[in-house]
């Protein structure tokens, strides 16, 4: 078997970036990922259950899990010494993922982890034991935080109307980029009788296992389902949440996407835009129906007349995902080559649910108002990443869309959906937190007091759906008090503890760290750095941050808070902005802030000065810490307001606010401040701003055979407007990433963005030049990576394996010689399995080197074991790049025992590891 790794330092290219407009370029320093270039990086120096394989698509790199990973919405990736190196394809067996090699980044196979929204799934027997022992130092049972006061109404209580439930079948649609046509299928629960045209909400569920086989437990991510299988009715699992919104005069659609699902894990944007598609042509097919009444379905037909121009979203997982994208798809289009829906958008948005969503590609929608729910429990999508779904629109647009982060304490992931519940779902399903019964985590585990069961969850999670309806769609601003921080409760949702804050809405100026601003005091840190000294976050949290959810590249530019750390009372943090501020007209400023899980009690004082030196203490907040774990992402801020009457009565300009000062209370502790907002209540009405719109593609070329190539990477500017957005451009060589703002304009074609190749005529791997892009200010982002790969187009070089000493006596090694027809520009490995040779006495563990036994095996059994029965049985030759030879031994040792003549067998494996093609014999004489 022939194993090739990627030798960066020959893969030569070149990158430039020409013809922008920065506002800033910066160079970054290298993600210090490093070339697998070490002599022998093979599968014996891989942990267990990884390994190197070849087949005709060429070398990968494998993982195998001990038992079935479940088909979640978080991306499965490879990690290797804390630094990304893919995204693998996950297997039909539910055990296996595979990257190919060629789509790696650069990275050395040491320290490798499989890791999904940050959670170890790779984690064995000490992995485990040393996070029991980290629990084993936390509270035994955290308290739920405290109950808040009733809102003025409830959104969960069920309206006056009767419903009606249907289904419909259309026929499937052809989606880019995936094989298989992806179905049309819905199920409908409408109001009975209820006048006029209704509201419309679409449901889309996550990534789930797509099909399973009645009366077993096995599931698979197919599609289509093979024979025997039937596809499961994720789509089925919100039927709660659509008859809520049924009877208070809703038409609600759930819509199923298996065909997204078992196709999904290739696409650079995990099905993001597929997703988008589908829903799209959903709505599409309503608006036919709404002019055409005689042509809908009859489930269709029984539903009242529909207003497309209040439609409302809302997806779970990567479902969240699919919506948001199709809000945006809705009003800034796609490029029509990655878009599976053709034609104008006869319908309007008014707001999105993103329920435990992803959000790969960091790129929420300013302008349409949206709600996410953070499951404090989430075992799949652990980290909480929809947070940025909030975050990530600040500053973006005209800021009047409220964006509400619900942050639901003991939900898990899947409970909000019916059919990924046990025991009611149709098909095999689990609790996605995992339970260590050994050691019950403190906050998650079923039966602690923070947790809650599948019918609080589920009725908590239709009821913020429904304050979301009732808030974007039907312009009931009673509700905001429940979604924007203010500190209320929706009563239906008990026993469960909601908590929210918000950006956008009635909110002002704002005091950001992410943009020009000083501190003293405290420290400016940064969301994402490998620097623990920049970092906001260190790993010795006990946890983790939704706010610092982790991207595509190792350290992001401008994403940032404040952090103060104090071991005594009266130490001010002041953060004073580029230029005051105005917050006048304003009635408070809102904070949010966050302090350590667990905590109580955390005391500050806030003040604000004026431009002319006039200071006011505002006054005192209090904040304390959410339930939290080493497995929970629980360093989430809670909002605190205090009025600006103090700043009024002490006659400062309230249009030219210098400065924010914090001051600790308590005898120590840590915080950190998000931000800081002009507060007024209200819910303003929002109009979708002119954003011009950037969308990544990837190009793919054949490296050639001599010369230096410049390619153009595909980048698209659509939309209306001028923006500014940041650009990451990755260094395949090096590993640099490099940043710049530019200044995009609709109308004015692609961002130029430049690659050159230089060909070759020896083989290698593909190389990819990856850049991203992220929304800094009047644009939205769709596509958010792509680049350009270099495919290498140099046929492998034959190889061939001849003993140099094969026959020996024993004290001299066994060698042979593996010899490449030509040099290469990557390493290639040779494997060969250790086979007994038919009827002849074998080579055993006393006929060999114990040093070189216990190289190979990690162990040196006892007794006399012939070599081919050990576990790992296999030797390697690695040819080094640029060379055409290597030699695989197998040391004898010489002893006093007078013995018969002794074989070894080698031979070549196959992609299961397996032996096959002809033997080799290594024949090993008596001495005595």
């Amino acid at each position: 078997m022939i194993r090739a790794r990627r030798t960066w330092a020959t893969a030569i290219a070149a990158l430039t970036v020409v013809g922008m407009s920065p506002a800033v370029a910066q160079a970054r320093q290298p993600p210090d990922v490093r070339t697998a270039t070490a002599t022998n990086v093979n599968d014996r120096d891989l942990p267990p259950g990884w390994r190197i394989t070849h087949g005709g698509g060429g070398s990968a790199l494998e993982w195998r899990s001990p038992r079935p990973v479940p088909a979640g919405d978080a991306r499965v990736e490879f990690h290797a010494g804390g630094r990304l190196v893919g995204a693998p394809r996950p297997d039909n067996d539910g055990r296996t993922f595979r990257l190919p090699l060629d789509d790696a980044r650069a990275a050395d196979l040491t320290g490798l982890q499989v890791l999904a929204a940050g959670r170890r799934l790779d984690q064995g027997d000490g992995a485990a034991s040393d996070a029991r022992d980290r629990r084993s130092a936390e509270p035994a049972a955290p308290t739920p935080p405290a109950g808040l006061p009733a809102g003025s109404v409830d959104p969960g209580r069920p309206g006056t109307y009767r419903t009606t439930t249907g289904e419909y079948t259309l026929d499937p649609v052809r989606l880019p980029g995936f094989p298989a046509p992806v179905e049309m299928r819905g199920v409908v629960v409408a109001p009975k009788d209820a006048p006029g045209k209704r509201p419309v909400a679409l449901f889309l569920h996550g990534r789930h296992s797509t099909c399973y086989v009645p009366g077993s437990d096995e599931v698979t991510v197919d599609w289509p389902c093979a024979g025997g299988a039937e596809p499961i009715p994720s789509h089925r699992g919100y039927l709660r949440d659509q008859k809520l919104l049924a009877s208070q005069g809703y038409v609600t659609v759930s819509i199923s996407a298996n065909g997204v699902n078992g196709q999904d894990w290739n696409a650079e944007d995990g099905g993001a835009q597929a997703r988008s598609s589908l829903v799209r042509t959903h709505l599409a097919r309503w608006a036919d129906w709404a002019a055409k009444p005689a042509t809908a379905p009859a489930a269709v037909r029984k539903a009242p007349k529909t207003d497309l121009s209040r439609a409302l979203l809302v997806g779970h997982s990567r479902g969240g995902e699919g919506v948001n994208r199709a809000a945006m798809d809705s009003l800034y289009p796609p490029p029509a080559g990655q878009d599976g829906y053709r034609g104008k958008a006869r319908w309007h948005v008014r707001g999105t649910v993103l329920i435990g969503p992803t959000i790969f590609g960091q790129n929420p929608v300013p302008d349409v108002p949206s709600l996410t729910v953070l499951p404090g429990c989430d075992g799949d999508v652990s980290d909480l990443q929809g947070q940025v779904y909030a975050d990530g629109t600040r500053g973006v647009s005209r800021g009047k869309a409220l964006h509400s982060s619900v942050y639901m304490v003991g939900a898990n992931h899947n409970y909000f959906n019916s059919e990924w519940t046990p025991g009611r779902a149709q098909a095999p399903a689990d609790d996605d937190f995992w339970h260590d019964p050994e050691q019950p985590d403190p906050v998650c585990s079923p039966g602690a007091a923070t947790r809650l069961t599948a019918d609080q969850q589920h009725r908590a999670g239709a009821t913020y759906i429904a304050a979301a309806a009732r808030l974007f769609v039907a312009g009931d601003d009673r509700v905001r008090e429940l979604l924007d921080g203010s500190g209320r409760r929706a009563p239906s949702a008990d026993p469960a503890r909601v908590l929210t804050h918000a950006v956008g809405a009635n909110r002002g100026a704002g005091f950001l760290p992410d943009g020009s601003v000083k501190v003293t005091g405290g420290r400016l840190c940064s969301a994402i750095d490998p620097d623990p000294r920049a970092a906001c976050l260190g790993t010795a949290a006990g946890g983790s941050s939704p706010h610092f959810a982790y991207w595509q590249t190792e350290r992001e530019t401008g994403r940032r808070a404040v952090a103060l750390r104090w071991s005594a009372p009266g130490s001010a943090v002041k953060v004073r902005p580029g230029k005051p501020l105005s917050v006048k007209g304003a009635k408070s400023l809102a904070l949010r802030v966050f302090v350590p899980a667990n905590t109580t009690g955390t005391r500050l004082d806030v003040s604000v000065t004026d431009a002319a030196g006039k200071r006011a203490d505002l006054g005192r907040v209090r904040v304390d810490g959410l339930p939290g774990s080493d497995r929970t992402s629980s360093y989430w801020a809670r909002e605190v307001r205090v009025p600006l009457t103090a700043a009024t009565r002490a006659g400062l300009d309230l249009r030219r606010i210098a400065s924010l000062e914090l001051t600790p209370r308590t005898g120590s502790g840590q915080a950190w401040l998000m931000d800081a907002w002009a507060w007024s209540p209200g819910t303003p009405a929002v109009r979708e701003a002119p954003l011009a719109r950037v969308d990544i593609g990837r190009l793919e070329v054949k490296e050639g055979d001599s010369g230096v190539r410049t390619y153009q990477v595909p980048v698209r500017v659509s939309g209306k407007g001028s923006g500014t957005v940041r650009l990451y451009v990755l260094d395949p060589v090096t590993g640099t990433a490099e940043d710049r703002l530019v200044t995009v304009r609709s109308g004015r074609g692609a961002i130029d963005v430049r690659v050159k190749v230089k060909g070759d005529r020896r083989y290698s791997w593909d190389v990819s030049h990856d850049v991203f892009v992220k929304a800094v200010r009047g644009s939205v982002v769709g596509s958010h990576a792509g680049g350009v790969t270099a495919e290498n187009d140099d046929p492998m070089p034959e190889i061939t394996v001849e003993p140099v000493a094969g026959e020996v006596t024993e004290g001299q090694p066994l060698t042979w010689r593996v010899s490449l027809s030509a040099p290469a520009d990557v390493e290639m490995t040779k494997t060969l399995r250790i086979v007994p040779v038919p009827g002849r006495p074998e080579l055993s563990t006393k006929d060999v080197d114990p040093q070189w036994l216990l190289d190979l095996t990690d162990e040196v059994p006892d007794g006399a074991v012939p070599l081919s029965r050990l576990d790992y049985a296999y030797l390697w030759a690695s040819v080094p790049a640029g060379q055409t030879g290597a030699e695989v031994t197998v040391p004898t040792i010489r002893d006093q025992v007078a013995e018969q003549t002794e074989y070894v067998g080698l031979r070549s494996t196959d992609d299961e590891g397996e032996p096959h093609g002809p033997l080799l014999t290594g024949t090993v004489l008596d001495a005595s």
